[in-house]
Formats: C-alpha cells, sequence, structure tokens
C-alpha cells in the first residue's frame, strides 16, 4: 500500500511538471532535445503543458492551443530526428515522475494518456514505429 495521494488539481498538476521537466532537461537520452534543439524555456513552457494536462485530466478546457500544437513537434523533428527511442525515454521518465509523486485514478490516466500521446505523435512525424507501452 503506498501512502501517495493522486492527482487532484492544478497545483499538482504544476508540481508533476516541473519535476518532470527538470528531470528531463538533464537526461542524457533526450535532455540534449529540449536544451539545445527545442531551446525550452520552463517558465513560459510549464503552464502551457500543465494547461494541457489539466485539460485531459480534469476535462477543464483551459488549453488552448489544439492541433496546432503538434507543429512544434514537426519542426523540432527538422532539426533533430525524433526516434522512437527518444519517445520511450520520455514514457519512461514521465511514469517514473508520476510514480514517485502520485498514485491512483487520475495518475494511472495520466500514464495511459502519455502513451496514446506518444504513438500519435510519432505516427504523425511517420518516419517512426509505434512505441510500446512501457
Amino acid at each position: 500500500m503506498t501512502d501517495l495521494k493522486d492527482i487532484e488539481n492544478r497545483r499538482d498538476i504544476d508540481k508533476l511538471m516541473w519535476s518532470f521537466y527538470e528531470r528531463m532537461m538533464v537526461d542524457p537520452v533526450i535532455g540534449f532535445i529540449f536544451t539545445h534543439y527545442a531551446k525550452l524555456d520552463l517558465n513560459a513552457h510549464i503552464p502551457v503543458i500543465a494547461d494541457f494536462w489539466e485539460t485531459i485530466l480534469f476535462q477543464k478546457p483551459v488549453y488552448k492551443r489544439g492541433p496546432k500544437a503538434m507543429e512544434v513537434h514537426f519542426d523540432l523533428n527538422k532539426k533533430v530526428q525524433l526516434r522512437k527511442q527518444h519517445f520511450t525515454r520520455w514514457l519512461y521518465l514521465f511514469h517514473q515522475t508520476i510514480d514517485e509523486l502520485y498514485f491512483g485514478t487520475k495518475a494511472g490516466l495520466a500514464k495511459e494518456r502519455s502513451v496514446s500521446i506518444a504513438k500519435l505523435m510519432q505516427n504523425r512525424i511517420g518516419t517512426l514505429p509505434d512505441c510500446t507501452e512501457m
């Protein structure tokens, strides 16, 4: 039995996103993509990606970018070819961060949706095989 709580609100999502992105930015497998190629500004990115996850997990329509957000990923793929190993590592780090911070229905949903998102992105980029669930 775990003493972790479930993802319950925006504050929990913000904590998850900050923990995940701080881990990911220094990761030896994918960190360079976000620091060198995407040049991700966490202060600008975290509120947007937290809106995305709040919309997914709590059906609150706060995320406003819609399908155009995929264009950012297409552009990134032109700079550095995103490979299956990158998506697999992204999933691993995301699931690891969730498991360290939360446990419950919403935490499980976040992990399920992350797998769907990774598969969708790989399929839309077009040159990569589907990733497998972690």
